[in-house]
């Protein structure tokens, strides 16, 4: 059963700690995969694959993970599961693999999958690092969701392929935008995004959900660690 405090690890991501629109990590692929919900929706498995995963790992190894080449073998660890990722879209969603371009390989260097695993997995048992993944891979997903559904449907009149607002050439009253396919639409979209969640920490500041979501539940770590 989830106690308190495996809910608001869960939690936190989705509320006050968004990891895009508080923390400001992994915007690059939000801006450049949410032209189409499907796209968006690939690239939120393939990073939670990789964040749960690598967490685990991670937390699994952080006795024996020497203090001096930690970011080096968190890396690896990365890159490897990245890997795995991106030739499994190849082989079962070649199509989508190619919309997504090098943004699935540059999953090593999102901020969010590093800094998750170098702020909290390397700190924290295997458990609360997986739950902290979740979490923070659901914020993610949610926020490049509601990025592609704006951009998509605004831009085509559809959702998955499917006409959601007729346009005019078909006998309907819409007019694509042609401004929400563009990189600059993705801008706007986050960044009222952001105001939004900057907006509702005024009264209740994130920083009281920050320190239990980082905080260190059980570990002993040895002093050449």
């Amino acid at each position: 059963m989830l106690n308190k405090r495996t809910l608001n690890l869960i939690g936190a991501p989705l509320r006050r700690n968004n990891p895009v629109t508080v923390q400001t990590l992994g915007i690059c692929s939000a801006l450049a995969v949410t032209t189409s919900v499907q796209t968006a929706l690939t690239m939120c498995v393939a990073l939670t694959a990789v964040l749960c995963l690598s967490s685990t790992i991670i937390s699994a190894l952080r006795q024996y993970i020497p203090n001096s080449t930690r970011l080096i073998i968190q890396i690896t660890i990365i890159a490897s599961l990245v890997i795995v990722v991106d030739l499994f879209l190849k082989a079962f969603v070649f199509d989508i693999s190619q919309r997504l371009s090098v943004f699935v390989s540059l999953i090593v260097t999102n901020c969010l999958v590093l800094g998750r695993a170098e702020a909290f997995a390397m700190k924290n048992p295997v458990r609360a690092s997986l739950m902290d993944a979740i979490g923070n891979s659901m914020g993610y997903s949610l926020v490049l969701l509601i990025v592609a559904s704006t951009r998509e449907l605004f831009g085509t009149g559809q959702l998955f392929g499917y006409t959601v607002l007729t346009r005019v050439e078909d006998g309907g009253w819409f007019e694509p935008l042609d401004f929400m396919l563009k990189a600059p639409s993705a801008f706007f979209i986050i960044g009222l995004l952001v105001w939004v969640g900057h907006k509702r920490n005024v009264d209740t500041p994130v920083a009281h959900e920050q320190h239990h979501t980082t905080v260190v539940i059980s570990d002993h770590r040895t002093s050449h660690d």
